[in-house]
């Protein structure tokens, strides 16, 4: 699987509507675009020093599904949003494999 993660720092004084409306329209993108096959994004809540405001990790089969899905004109209207209400995005994309199938001892699960 491939991983894409992105993290999200707001301009100074962005609104909570208009991440509520960057939420809303995140909340969407699986329903129009059939390629993302995991999708998870939110606020911080810790607040730390070395906190970012938002992070969305989404998952697809490989390069081409994910390139699908960052060309997809329903995306590119989040990214426009994304633009105007961050002063930072940044993101990483990474490759998984699956886990092995491990038998476990059902009495060691208590």
């Amino acid at each position: 699987m491939l991983h894409h993660v992105v993290l999200m720092k707001f301009k100074p004084g962005v609104r909570d509507d208009l991440v509520d409306e960057l939420e809303a329209a995140l909340d969407d993108l699986p329903n129009r675009i059939i390629q993302i096959q995991t999708y998870e994004f939110g606020r911080d809540v810790l607040h730390g020093e070395r906190s970012w405001d938002f992070a969305l990790i989404s998952g697809f089969a490989n390069l081409t599904a994910m390139q699908i899905y960052q060309n997809h004109p329903d995306h590119q209207a989040v990214v426009a949003r994304l633009r105007e209400i961050c002063a930072q995005i940044v993101s990483v994309d990474f490759e998984s494999k699956p886990l092995p199938i491990i038998e476990r001892d059902p009495t060691l699960m208590r």
